[in-house]
């Protein structure tokens, strides 16, 4: 077997690995690269390898960061398959549709051809097929299992067998257990793996419902805003689900709550579709009363009208809308408004890539530029880093442990320069085990 690792690499976007056996090549991820902007410049150069020679590609989860440029693919001239879990795929529709209209513009503001088009997603969505954890699928000599990563709904751990070697791909593997998806599938046996480190230098803080309840007590007390830039997947849902617990549990004061952001809206639906991949917890809650990601002054906010109309509601209020790095989406419009008061506060409950406008926030900066207009920064920051949907570095290091004693090196990506190169050290130090950053194109025998 050959491995290439053409993303993820040195970056935690991108991921895109080729995998050869056989004279059979498939990809795990097809990543778009992510970072200041929405997307960046090497989306726009061709692929290193011919899209009419990757036999199936397996996404390891919804996020455009691993399934962005499967319809430039296509567009390239990909005739195979691509296999993940039914969610991811629904999930991908739903997110891959979201993102054209705004790599539309990227393009223009680039002065590059756009990406792709609506055309290029349904057709990519006619060759998605949907599989179930543990049922394997064979392409050419490649045996290809999903195992459960608990990062997002649906997300998957993929073990390809071929040539009596086993080859193993974290893809982001969740902080687990969490609400809602339950826990990380542990692997027991590897030849390889490449794993992700996206917190690969760090501890998340303990993570306790009292900060959030906390945060909300104390914004309405001073009655303000606050503002929570958030992904919508798989954040959202978990913050609906714990405002949901608090408010069923009387501890907070009920006040509105907006979520703002119809592609957040679109994806809790289809959560509602796949019960069966919720944990035993959630399964069990909703065997009474209790309406999932719904409560009472609960609004979901989908035109651009009824956006607007929430700068009519008078504080205290609660406002939930992507993007969760704040490059983009209905959360701008907030942060221009309501930034500037010290009453209000703004929640970081997600990664904020380095140069991205929410890491810029995060960081204190006093004036930012939003809408090529400057805002001053005067309400409170606050950061949950526990509520990450990524695992921590000992996360990491608990779910490479039971290979430790098989595996014959471990390929560590996604992950900034010096969060890989901390998790490489940690691996090699703490089990022993040979582990390296690869470099970008380079093909490694595996």
């Amino acid at each position: 077997m050959k491995l290439t690792c053409y993303g993820g690499v040195g970056e935690v976007t991108g991921a895109n690995y080729l995998l050869e056996s056989g004279g059979i090549k498939i990809l795990i991820d097809c990543g778009l690269h992510q970072s200041g902007s929405f997307s960046e410049n090497p989306n726009w150069d061709p692929f290193p390898y011919d899209p009419k020679e990757i036999a199936a590609v397996f996404p390891t989860h919804a996020h455009i960061d691993h399934t962005g440029l499967l319809p430039k693919l296509v567009k390239g001239g990909f005739k195979g398959k691509v296999y993940s879990t039914p969610p991811t795929r629904d999930f991908a529709n739903l997110l891959l549709l979201d993102s054209e209209h705004v790599l539309i513009q990227e393009a223009e503001r680039l002065g590059k051809p756009v990406l792709y088009g609506v055309r290029e997603v349904e057709e990519l969505m006619a060759k998605w097929i949907g599989i179930p954890y543990h049922q394997p699928v064979t392409v050419g000599p490649m045996k290809i299992t999903l195992y459960n990563g608990a990062h997002i709904l649906g997300s998957g751990i993929v073990v390809v067998e071929a040539e009596g070697k086993r080859i193993v791909f974290s893809g982001d593997l969740g902080n687990s257990p969490a609400p809602i998806i339950g826990t990380t599938e542990k692997i027991d046996y590897a030849d390889y793996c490449v794993i992700e480190s996206t917190y690969g230098d760090r501890i998340h803080p303990p993570m306790h419902s009292g900060i959030i309840e906390d945060v909300i007590e104390e914004t309405a007390k001073a009655k303000g805003v606050l503002m929570i830039p958030a992904f919508a997947m798989e954040r959202t849902q978990k913050l609906l689900f714990e405002i949901n617990e608090l408010i069923e549990n009387n501890r907070i004061p009920r006040v509105p709550v907006f979520l703002d952001s119809p592609l957040a809206a679109k994806v809790t639906v289809v959560y509602k579709q796949y019960k069966d991949y919720f944990d035993e917890d959630t399964k069990h809650l909703l065997k009474g009363d209790n309406m999932l990601f719904d409560f009472p002054g609960l609004k979901t906010t989908v035109s651009a009208d009824d956006s607007k109309a929430i700068n009519e509601v008078k504080p205290p209020k609660i406002i939930l809308a992507g993007s969760g790095m704040s490059q983009g989406g209905r959360i701008l419009h907030h942060e221009k408004r309501y930034l500037s008061d010290s009453k209000n506060t703004i929640l970081f409950v997600g990664y904020q890539s380095r140069g991205s406008l929410g890491d810029r926030i995060q960081r204190g900066d006093k004036m930012v530029k939003i809408h090529r207009e400057d805002v001053p920064v005067r309400c409170r920051i606050v950061t949950i880093g526990g509520y990450s949907a990524h695992a921590d570095q000992k996360q990491l290091l608990d779910w490479l442990s039971p290979m430790r004693t098989s595996l014959r090196k471990v390929f560590v990506v996604q992950g900034e320069d010096e969060a890989a190169t901390v998790f490489a050290k940690k691996v090699i130090n703490d089990l022993a085990v040979h582990a390296e950053v690869p470099e970008k194109g380079k093909t490694y025998e595996l």
